[in-house]
């Protein structure tokens, strides 16, 4: 957005541009070139596109720069010449594209005698990757004129920026059929050919690995798009090539035949780790491909499997006789010779190969030993855990994988057809059963004297569960139990009490939960009742605002809660805002426990008071609020609040009607408050038990007795000390009521009274 809206200051290259003799280093050594150039300064753009300023931009990338040059400005021009060309400005990229004198220029650099400058590598590979993503069919058909242009890309395979432009030319060229186009033309080529002669112990490292992982990706972006586009006619040559049995032969001989090279060997076994790839999935347990996907990108090809086959013997001879490696000395101890890069891979492979579950293979393994090499080797380097994993994936995978399918009838050898040979070969020939529980007592044994527990420990409790869990539930479950039975008597006994003991042990052991994370769960899935929250009983004004606090909040609440935009106006022009909502809030409160509650009931039953003349003519400002005096069992509109739910005396309450009833039914309840100051409010001023509650005091309906209507009101004010009396008056309709609260300390109950004085109900 910065580029597009032109958002940028003023730039001081507009008045350099305006000097006839600039020059494109002056230019560049302005700090917001690039991003003038990106916002596309149109005089800019224009110095750039002078034919003299494209070339010596092409120059800058291509050319090494002079040795005189400072070090820490000796790359300056080349990177900012490759910025402005990479811009993705479309002028830039139209006259870079079609003008061939610099695309010679350009791709000169490639002729140049490896090893190439990284750095300089680098912007060429950028400069050219933008522009096959930019414009793919002039760059695709200039560079197939060029008859040495494959030659030149493998022979610096080495230069990693060189690698990474081969594989942008299989990934970002469109539409689909170019690619295709480039795909044949680059398999006519022999791209894939040249690739595997440069992974041979003749070649340095650094062509190993990037010839290496050059293959690996070409495969990988192969069987992607075929997935991805399924519809496709034409095979993707490139991989077709690759997964040809000679191919793969090919590879073998050059690290089997010559000497012996870890480098070399260690990238062929990546290319065939890459090719064994297969899109099942890989979470435990789990060991059978999708239904539906019978697609060939998921299943290995037969014809690599057939490559393999014969030199497994050679892959067997490097676990028993790896490269020569120098001795490693670790914190326990010296390893002479260690597991080295080389048999880890080949231990990767043998865990690849038994995935695919090929009897031949399977066969050849057996016949080898390869296992019980392997197995010794777990034994042996008790502190290689990247060996022990794969260890244990080779041992689940032998003990969960039905047996392999074999070229024999199912309906000669159904007995054999039903067994695993691999299974057999593991419990009798490498005596799976026995080593663990000699392991386990042997760590035991080490611990007990002070040793420290061996690293492949967490591993061996997991394979021992594998076992017992595939001999109770797995596919071969009756093959293993028939195996175990077949154990000597000592060797049996010894590994049923391993699996009911020790197993058993260290598997409760490694279920307990090191926090306890029963109370431990996040606020937001509670529901907390604050009503249970430890209000001591004595504190009942507390727990009965609480109670109030958790009531249920309606919409109209919710929607009234917080403040007006207009409650920061002036205040001058809104003189009736600040108590609007409160007005609205209902609730009720039990009376009979306490006088505290009594005497809080009373207070929060309030309304508050406007500051006008209750003869006023104006529209009386509770015309538009509902509130309910009646009790909360049977609430009605009326013009009050909400009243408690009983009161002390409500059996003789009941057969009366609401005092606060309208006279007129048929016509609106409306109450007026008068606005004189009456007791209450110096009640409110002054009481200890409600600071902070200001208002007038609305009473509800409570029980009265006949013999307290007749008690004078100054009688009421100058009561002993044991009881405290309020009063107000209200005018209903026509009448003007005198209701009056008393409460007992003592005896803790609270009287409302009333009488009512139509005489004077004009005042």
């Amino acid at each position: 957005m910065f580029w597009k809206f032109d958002l940028h200051t003023t730039s001081h290259i507009d008045t350099l541009l305006e000097k006839e003799d600039v020059t494109l280093t002056e230019v560049m050594d302005e700090d917001d070139v690039l991003q003038e150039c990106k916002a596309q300064n149109h005089k800019l753009v224009d110095f750039l596109l002078r034919p003299q300023c494209m070339e010596d931009l092409v120059t800058f990338i291509t050319l090494e720069p002079s040795t005189d040059v400072e070090e820490k400005v000796k790359y300056k021009y080349p990177n900012i010449s490759c910025e402005l060309l990479t811009s993705d400005v479309g002028q830039i990229n139209d006259r870079l594209g079609e003008d061939e004198k610099l695309l010679m220029k350009l791709y000169g650099f490639l002729q140049n005698e490896p090893p190439l400058n990284p750095l300089l590598a680098s912007f060429f590979s950028k400069v050219l990757s933008i522009l096959i993503g930019r414009k793919p069919e002039q760059i695709v058909e200039f560079l197939r004129k060029q008859e040495d242009f494959v030659d030149l890309m493998i022979k610096h395979i080495g230069t990693s920026a060189i690698m990474d432009l081969l594989l942008r030319m299989l990934t970002c060229i469109e539409p689909q059929q170019l690619r295709q186009d480039v795909l044949n033309w680059l398999n006519e080529e022999k791209v894939i050919q040249r690739l595997v002669d440069m992974v041979q112990p003749s070649q340095d490292e650094d062509r190993h690995s990037n010839a290496s992982q050059s293959l690996c990706e070409i495969i990988r972006l192969s069987r992607d798009q075929m997935f991805q586009v399924q519809g496709s006619s034409e095979p993707d040559p490139l991989l077709a090539t690759l997964e040809k049995q000679e191919t793969v032969e090919q590879l073998l001989s050059n690290i089997f035949d010559k000497e012996k090279n870890e480098s070399a060997i260690v990238s062929v076994i990546q290319i065939l780790l890459t090719l064994f790839e297969t899109r099942r999935p890989a979470f435990e347990g789990h060991m059978d491909c999708p239904p539906g996907m019978s697609h060939p990108s998921f299943s290995v090809n037969h014809s690599i499997l057939e490559a393999v086959r014969p030199r497994l013997k050679d892959f067997h001879q490097l676990l028993l006789e790896p490269p020569k490696a120098n001795v490693m000395k670790t914190t326990w101890g010296v390893l002479d010779p260690p597991v080295g890069n080389t048999r880890l891979n080949v231990v990767r492979l043998v865990a690849s190969l038994l995935q695919s579950n090929t009897h031949s293979i399977n066969t050849e393994l057996i016949n080898l030993n390869t296992l019980g090499v392997i197995l010794d080797m777990y034994f042996k380097y008790i502190w290689n855990n990247f060996l022990h994993i794969q260890v244990e994936i080779c041992t689940a995978m032998i003990l969960a994988m039905p047996p392999a399918p074999t070229d024999i009838q199912p309906d000669t050898e159904q007995e054999n057809a039903r067994e695993s040979i691999l299974i057999k070969h593991l419990f009798q020939k490498c005596q799976f059963i026995q080593r663990i529980v000699d392991a386990w007592s042997s760590n035991e044994k080490e611990q007990a004297e002070g040793g420290r527990r061996r690293g492949y420990m967490g591993h061996l409790t997991r394979i021992a569960n594998s076992i017992v869990h595939n001999c109770d539930k797995g596919p071969n479950g009756p093959q293993i139990q028939q195996l175990i039975s077949e154990l000597p008597a000592e060797d049996r006994e010894k590994w049923e009490s391993f699996i009911s003991g020790q197993l058993s042990d260290t598997n409760k052991r490694n279920t307990i939960d090191l926090v306890n994370t029963h109370h431990i769960h996040s606020s937001s899935d509670d529901e907390v009742d604050f009503k249970d929250s430890g209000f001591h009983q004595d504190s009942s004004l507390q727990q009965a605002f609480s109670d109030y606090q958790m009531q249920q909040m309606t919409s109209n609440f919710i929607e009234q809660f917080g403040f007006n935009d207009e409650e920061f106006a002036d205040q001058d022009d809104v003189v009736d805002i600040p108590f609007d909502r409160i007005s609205d809030i209902n609730f009720s409160l039990n009376t009979n426990e306490s006088a505290n509650i009594a005497l809080f009931e009373a207070r929060c039953k309030e309304k508050i008071q406007q500051f006008e003349d209750a003869g006023s003519d104006e529209e009386d400002i509770w015309d538009e609020k509902d509130v309910t005096f009646a009790p909360e069992a049977q609430r009605r509109p009326s013009s009050g609040s909400t009243d408690s739910e009983e009161s002390t005396d409500s059996e003789e309450e009941d057969v009366k009607r609401d005092p606060f009833e309208a006279s007129n039914p048929s016509t609106d309840d409306r109450m007026e408050v008068d606005t004189v100051l009456t007791p209450i409010d110096t009640f409110l001023n002054t009481s200890p038990d409600c600071d902070g509650w200001l208002g007038t005091s609305v009473a509800s309906p409570s029980s009265t007795t006949p013999k307290d209507c007749g008690r004078p009101k100054a009688e009421e004010e100058t009561a002993s000390s044991e009881q405290r009396s309020i009063t107000e008056t209200v005018i209903n309709g026509s009448m003007k009521e005198t209701v009056s609260l008393t409460v007992d300390a003592k005896t803790e109950t609270a009287v409302f009274k009333r009488f009512t004085d139509k005489a004077r109900s004009s005042a």
